[in-house]
């Protein structure tokens, strides 16, 4: 009796399913594997790239691998709304400003974009860099479009914040004038 050892062939897209299955359940060696193999097979497969950006931003710390992933992603299939939230959050953590607002602006204007989780990260980069009438005009701007009950008790609570630090920060400017 032979023993017949059948090779599992997936396409592309089988494989990238494969691949963010084991990304869900921590395992990244394997995951990587199957998105490189990907990439290999197919250099445009975009989404392959944005898996790989989370892998090398959120578990491998690998920044500048992370972003290089996630500009891919974004410069292959620029309507692919989930690349945004974190590749501004990346551009938002290593201060590069300049590129956040440009990306800001292609987010607003991709369909399937969270808007609110947008403009409340917006708000809490400006907040960060001390720019209060920027963070509240942006958390405003989530307030507006959020519809989650949770996200919008968040974003109440960090107008009142700002608002807040606006009132400290008035306060301490007159009293020493």
């Amino acid at each position: 009796m032979h023993l017949f050892i059948m090779d599992t062939y997936y396409t592309i897209d089988e494989k990238y399913l494969q691949a963010v299955e084991e990304y869900q359940y921590g395992e990244f060696p394997k995951s990587l594997q199957l998105l490189n193999e990907i990439i290999t097979a197919d250099p445009l497969y975009a989404r392959a790239y944005f898996q790989l950006g989370l892998i090398y931003y959120y578990e491998l710390k690998d920044y500048q691998q992370a972003g290089y992933c996630f500009k891919t992603c974004n410069e292959l299939e620029p309507a692919f709304p989930d690349v945004y939230e974190h590749y501004l959050h990346l551009l938002a953590f290593l201060n590069m400003e300049k590129n956040l607002h440009t990306l800001k602006a292609k987010a607003l204007q991709t369909p399937g974009v969270d808007y609110a989780t947008i403009w409340n990260m917006l708000g809490e980069y400006a907040e960060k860099g001390k720019d209060l009438n920027l963070a509240r005009k942006c958390y405003e701007e989530a307030f507006a479009v959020v519809t989650i009950n949770k996200e919008m008790d968040d974003i109440e609570e960090s107008i009142k914040r700002v608002a807040i630090k606006q009132q400290r920060t008035a306060r301490y400017f007159y009293s020493i004038s």
